[in-house]
């Protein structure tokens, strides 16, 4: 379970550091331009690439989460930990209540955030497929020659379990 968590971990540091980072450039530049709730939008995409990335490489990094349990403990955990990080700084810092800061959300905006908050708990399960580690990929064919009663080889297929 260990490394579960040490996955959730670098699954959130790696898609929460970004989004600091982005925020540090939406925030004094594109809000004063285009206002909040654009700039919000802007920053969604890319935030959408990060965590698809970020995803694979925690899959990676991480064989042992390859199955789907660990995958979806992995990525709502972390869900878990961004959650609780954004409350804590929106209170700690912005010296807000939980219930003004949700308030102070924007309504499309705060929509398409939480949906993406969604994504970003079950993408390590949604990348999975592609990222199944070689001793858990189904039984392939391993071609053998053997002798036929006219001499020649024969190739027949045998399943490796």
């Amino acid at each position: 379970m260990s490394k579960t968590i040490r996955a959730a971990l670098l699954y959130f540091a790696i898609v929460l550091g970004t989004g600091f980072v982005l925020g540090m450039f939406r925030v004094p530049i594109l809000v004063p331009r285009i206002g909040e709730r654009w700039a919000e939008l802007a920053e969604m995409p890319i935030m959408a690439a990060v965590v698809f990335l970020s995803a694979g490489y925690v899959l990676r990094r991480y064989p042992e989460i390859c199955s789907p349990g660990r995958s979806l403990v992995a990525g709502f955990l972390a869900l878990a930990l961004s959650v609780a990080a954004e409350l804590g700084l929106a209170i700690v810092l912005q010296n807000q209540t939980l219930a003004e800061f949700i308030r102070s959300r924007d309504k499309v905006s705060g929509s398409v955030y939480i949906g993406l908050l969604f994504i970003f708990a079950v993408m390590p399960r949604l990348r999975l497929s592609s990222h199944a580690p070689a001793n858990q990929n189904a039984a392939r064919p391993n071609p053998s020659f053997e002798p036929t009663p006219t001499g020649k080889p024969a190739v027949t297929a045998q399943v490796k379990r």
